[in-house]
C-alpha cells in the first residue's frame, strides 16, 4: 500500500494531481480545499495517501494532514459513505468543523455536503459521535513540545514560532516530523 508520497507536482485540476516520484507519475485524487494550499507546478510536494483498493482499480487519494487521512478513512468505513462522498465532506466542511458538527449534532452543516442528505447526515453522526478524538487538543501538545524544543537548541522564541507555523502548514503526525520541517525553514534563513 502506499501510504504518503513525495515528489514533483506536475499538474492541478480541480479534483485530481499528477506527483512525479522518481520517474513514475502517480494520479492522486484530493480535496478541494487542498488545492488552494499546494505550490506551484513543477515543485516538491508532500501528501498523505490513501490507496483505495477495488475489484476494477486502484486509487489514491491525498490529504495534506494525517487528521485529513484518519477522517477520510473512517467515513469509508461507514456503510453507505464511498470515497467520493467522504471527498466531498472533506472538500467542503474542515477538519475541525465536522468534528463539531459531530459532536454538536449539527445536520444542517452536514447536509451542505454535496450528495449527503439528512439521512445519511443522522447515520454519520450517530456512528461518529464520541469515536472521533479531539484534533485540538493533539496538536496543540505537539505544537508546544516542538516549540520547547527548538527554544531549548538555541532559536529564539518568536523565529522558532514562524518555522513551526510554516512547518504546520505541511502536515504532521508526531513531534519528530514536525521538528525536522521546522528546522528545514530555519536552516534555510
Amino acid at each position: 500500500m502506499i501510504a504518503s508520497l513525495r515528489g514533483k507536482l506536475i499538474s492541478k485540476k480541480p479534483d485530481s494531481l499528477i506527483i512525479d516520484v522518481a520517474g513514475v507519475g502517480y494520479s492522486v485524487q484530493v480535496p478541494l480545499t487542498l488545492l488552494s494550499s499546494l505550490p506551484e507546478e513543477n515543485r516538491d510536494v508532500f501528501l498523505y495517501i490513501h490507496t483505495h483498493v477495488r475489484e476494477d482499480a486502484i486509487q489514491l487519494y491525498g490529504f495534506q494532514t494525517a487528521d485529513e487521512k484518519r477522517i477520510f478513512t473512517t467515513l469509508i468505513g461507514i456503510s453507505g459513505i464511498g470515497p467520493k462522498v467522504a471527498l466531498n465532506i472533506l472538500s467542503t466542511i474542515p477538519p475541525d468543523n465536522f468534528h463539531n458538527a459531530i459532536n454538536s449534532e449539527d445536520v444542517d452543516i452536514l447536509c451542505r455536503v454535496p450528495g449527503l442528505g439528512k439521512k445519511t447526515a443522522h447515520r454519520l453522526i450517530l456512528e461518529l459521535k464520541g469515536k472521533l478524538p479531539s484534533i485540538k487538543e493533539k496538536k496543540d501538545t505537539i505544537y508546544d513540545d516542538t516549540l520547547s524544543a527548538l527554544v531549548n537548541l538555541g532559536y529564539k522564541k518568536n523565529i522558532a514560532q514562524d518555522a513551526l507555523e510554516k512547518a504546520c502548514n505541511i502536515g504532521y503526525k508526531d513531534i519528530e516530523s514536525l521538528l525536522r520541517e521546522a528546522l528545514k525553514y530555519l536552516t534555510k534563513e
